[in-house]
């Protein structure tokens, strides 16, 4: 069945981010201990921001890599999970084609690019009619979930719970808002970011593409977004 778009939920951010992100920036410099500085923390939260961003600006990320966020997402296409395990400092834990057996038609996600063109879309929808047939007529026939998972396609949807600390985040949004990434992976951080940014709207500014960030597009075909590098 095909599914239109992904679920993303935030399931964990620390209550005390601000404070954690402040003791780690204070402890940096300060003749005071950690413990100390931590007791001792300002009720001003003003203060404490302005603080962490000059931290942020200057480059110190490893102050806000004690922040752990976590994230629960569903309807994403095995092809965007393969693109998110790519990054190497995230947790995942995936549904699993070799334990859960799709029942009926599996789920699956149509490109925006097929459903544009009625006629491929047909075609699209009709494949994954035919996948899924012999998808259950291997498991009927004895066949393990492990091997029959062999002809589910990269449009197969699948679940997952990922965790990240926040300097991982904002090197995802940077990559991955770029509109050079593909759409999916593209709406699925931009769902995860504009959860964060509901919390804490100080982020705003850093959950960006890498050209806001940057002020110039560093990739060889520019969107146009801003101006190349070398332009």
């Amino acid at each position: 069945m095909a599914k239109k778009s992904s679920q993303v939920t935030l399931i964990s951010i620390p209550n005390n981010l601000i404070d954690v992100i402040y003791t780690a920036c204070r402890t940096c410099y300060s003749a005071d201990g950690a413990v100390e500085v931590y007791n001792n923390i300002t009720s001003d939260r003003e203060k404490k921001l302005s603080l962490i961003k000059k931290v942020i600006k200057s480059g110190h990320y490893s102050t806000i890599e004690h922040i752990q966020v976590t994230f629960a997402i569903n309807n994403i296409s095995r092809a965007a999970t393969h693109q998110l395990v790519r990054h190497r400092h995230m947790s995942f834990s995936q549904k699993s084609q070799r334990y859960v057996k799709e029942k009926g038609e599996f789920d699956y996600i149509i490109p925006p690019a097929i459903e544009d063109k009625p006629e491929l879309l047909e075609k699209f929808n009709k494949h994954m009619e035919e996948v899924s047939k012999l998808y259950c007529e291997f498991l009927n026939s004895g066949i393990k979930a492990e091997d029959a998972r062999a002809i589910l396609p990269n449009a197969t949807t699948s679940s997952m719970v990922v965790s990240l600390n926040l300097r991982e985040l904002i090197h995802l949004a940077n990559l991955r808002l770029c509109t050079r990434a593909q759409l999916e992976i593209r709406q699925i951080v931009k769902k995860m970011c504009d959860l964060i940014i509901e919390k804490e709207p100080w982020l705003s500014e850093h959950l960006v593409s890498k050209c806001i960030r940057l002020g110039y597009c560093d990739e060889d075909n520019s969107c146009g977004k801003v101006k190349p590098k070398n332009g």
